[in-house]
């Protein structure tokens, strides 16, 4: 077995993999960019070297420095994660010939699966079903086009190289088909290097489940059942199960030796996950399933077979990596109970799930008890950053059938706190409550046939919130300046009163905050020992105390909640009955600044890069119109016009950086009449 190993990535996987590697005695070495200097992973890990730039193509994705860092350390393997050079066959290559090992594949199983047309002509040489489609050489756009007609509309252009969504469109028709085409080899060529796609049919209602295979260096091969990823949002996954619910034994055990199939017909090594599309048209049936991809390396959704199997598949690829046999046979594998694993991102459910960034104010997990796993690789104080994905964290659970481990995960998210930045939490709640979800009506079109149910509009602002800032923001004032009394020469300074004492008046706070018809005053003044909270002319009676943990427990006319408030700046987030409402507090702008543009601003909703500007000052455009194409966190975004109108005025060039609120395009409105 290996003393020390080196762990190429960053984030949740490093700080898994480095878990693993502790409990069975192997030293671990870090990489990282400047950006991860003080990270979770540089923490843990018993050494780490720096990299570079925060960008991956001056960190990550530098395949010899990594090396180099690895031999200097006397690192002897490489554990590659998951992105980033975890399916680069060209590494592998440099591992083997500098003497350090792969935790992975051999390369040339990488190459085999690496391009999905040829991994799709060679597993129907195996006689694994595949989906129709056009897996050819030739790229001419008009023959793609008529390709597709022959195929059938809908169809799915896929980027031949790579995955997670990238490069990927769905098309319904032939006029669309041009557009479609040209976005997808351009996000193909930014995320892979390699422009090139094929076409499959789109399954009307699919499903997207999935088989873990794992083989060794000794001709044996296992698989560890299916997971069902079906719920996913702009083609990337969000929430994951094992075991897939309906799961027939007879369609469980076809899948499972195609998959195996597979791993054998490229002569495979240590851990990997054959993808297959079932068309649930009809339910789901042996017969009934098609080979999409096989990902040569750990799926972020790993712990759910870990939970259901009782194996630790990182142990696994350590082992057979070392050059062990797999520890267990396939009539030694069962599986127990059901596991649940929810992704929790920093991105925007009510904007189209696009990834935000920002600090971590507030991150409180819960508790990792009772079947409950957190997979992690940010703390509270940490922040987001646009250059890596904003996944935050893994939440696991797993229980002895669906219905318990549905609920498990309902209760774990409801105790799940994030503050500081847009995150997709609200969205996982609704997803676990969901009627449907429960029943397993199951597809990968799920979030969009419930998307009014899975994303309603926010929650209002209501004078509890209102009142609960205010008191919080009256006791946090008085630690305050208790504090700063207890530290002066003269604790009993009139400077450092808090009891806000006013000649022929009670004693009172004032404050103002932004409501959705207008400023809110809320006035919170104190008479034996109780709070009086006017909110704009209702009165609310209330005793509150801050605890130690910094939340708030308040008797609100007889009503007594718990609460936490975040502050940042003047904007003030409320956890509060298992949701979450953003307030913010009004302060006068005496300057005058503060223009937003008006209605014709197109602004960079993220931070990212201008990879497209597809218009210019004097141009027309109606609704509708792509003006522009960003590149941000490895996917493409398009800005389009919200109304007629005419380019007044361009700021950026393609190229260019822009931080997020940036005024990109300013557009005069098309004057009626």
């Amino acid at each position: 077995m290996f003393r020390k190993i080196l762990i190429a990535n960053r984030g949740e996987i490093a700080c898994r993999v480095m878990d693993t590697a502790r409990k069975m005695g192997i030293k671990t070495v870090a990489v990282y960019s400047e950006a991860d200097a003080t990270s979770r992973h540089v923490q843990m890990a018993d050494e780490a070297v720096l990299l570079g730039p925060a960008e991956v193509s001056e960190s990550y994705l530098k395949a010899d420095k990594i090396l180099d860092i690895a031999k200097m350390t006397g690192a002897e393997a490489i554990h590659p994660g998951y992105g980033f050079l975890s399916e680069n066959a060209e590494f592998a290559d440099k591992c083997e010939k500098e003497g350090v090992v792969f935790i992975g594949p051999p390369s040339d199983a990488i190459r085999a699966m690496g391009l999905k047309d040829a991994a799709k002509a060679m597993m129907e040489e195996a006689n694994v079903p595949v989906v129709p489609g056009y897996h050819g050489e030739d790229q001419d756009p008009d023959m793609l086009a008529k390709e597709a007609e022959r195929i059938g509309y809908p169809v799915l252009i896929k980027a031949v190289a790579g995955g997670g969504g990238k490069g990927m469109r769905r098309v319904d028709s032939a006029a669309e088909f041009p557009d479609a085409l040209g976005g997808a080899q351009r996000e193909a060529a930014n995320a892979f290097g390699d422009d090139r796609v094929l076409i499959e049919k789109f399954l009307v209602k699919p499903r997207h489940i999935e088989i873990q295979v794992f083989a060794d260096g000794q001709g044996n091969a296992v698989h560890l059942f299916e997971r069902d990823c079906s719920l996913q949002r702009r083609h990337q996954k969000v929430i994951e199960e094992a075991p897939a619910p309906g799961m027939p034994v007879s369609m469980r055990e076809a899948m499972g030796a195609a998959a195996v199939a597979a791993a054998k017909a490229i002569n495979y090594e240590g851990a990997g996950t054959v993808e297959f599309i079932a068309d649930v048209s009809d339910g789901l049936k042996e017969d009934g399933f098609f080979f999409m991809e096989m990902n040569t390396r750990l799926q972020v959704e790993h712990p759910v077979t870990e939970l259901i199997t009782g194996q630790d598949l990182v142990e696994w690829q350590l082992i057979v990596a070392s050059g062990g046999a797999l520890p267990v046979t396939q009539d030694e594998l069962s599986i127990s109970g059901h596991s649940f694993e929810a992704r929790l991102y920093a991105e925007d459910p009510h904007n189209d799930f696009l990834p935000a960034t920002g600090p971590l104010l507030r991150l409180r997990a819960p508790a990792e008890v009772n079947g409950v796993r957190v997979d992690t690789g940010v703390r509270e104080g940490d922040n987001v950053t646009p250059f890596y994905d904003p996944m935050i964290a893994k939440l696991v659970v797993w229980d002895e059938n669906r219905d318990a481990a549905l609920r498990k995960l309902g209760a774990a998210l409801g105790n799940y706190q994030v503050a500081g930045l847009v995150t997709n939490l609200e969205f996982l709640k609704n997803v676990a409550a969901s009627k449907s979800f429960a029943d397993a009506d199951l597809d990968t079109g799920f979030i969009d046939r419930f998307r009014d149910e899975l994303i309603p509009e926010k929650p209002p602002v209501t004078n509890h919130h209102l009142a609960l800032v205010s008191l919080w923001q009256v006791l946090t004032e008085a630690e305050e300046k208790a504090a700063i009394a207890a530290d002066s020469n003269d604790p009993y300074s009139p400077w450092n009163d808090t009891s806000s004492w006013r000649m022929n008046d009670r004693a009172h706070h004032d404050y103002t905050f932004a409501g959705n018809e207008g400023d809110i005053d809320v006035m919170v003044s104190s008479e034996d020992g109780k709070y009086i909270i006017d909110v704009a002319g209702s009165e609310i009676l209330s005793s509150a105390t801050l605890l130690e943990d910094g939340s708030l427990r308040a008797d609100l006319d007889g009503h007594i909640v718990q609460a936490s408030v975040v502050r940042d700046d003047n904007r003030y987030i409320v956890i509060f009955d298992g949701k979450q409402v953003e307030i913010n507090r009004v302060v006068n702008d005496f300057d005058g600044t503060g223009d937003d543009g008006g209605a014709g601003a197109i602004t960079s909703p993220m931070p990212g890069k201008i990879i497209q500007m597809a218009v210019a000052a004097g141009d027309t455009v109606a609704k509708g119109d792509t003006l522009a194409v960003m590149e941000a966190m490895k996917m493409e975004h398009s800005l389009t016009a919200a109304a007629d109108g005419t380019v007044a005025e361009v700021y950026y060039e393609v190229g260019d950086q822009v931080d997020e609120g940036e005024l990109l395009i300013r557009l005069e409105a098309e004057e009626e009449g």
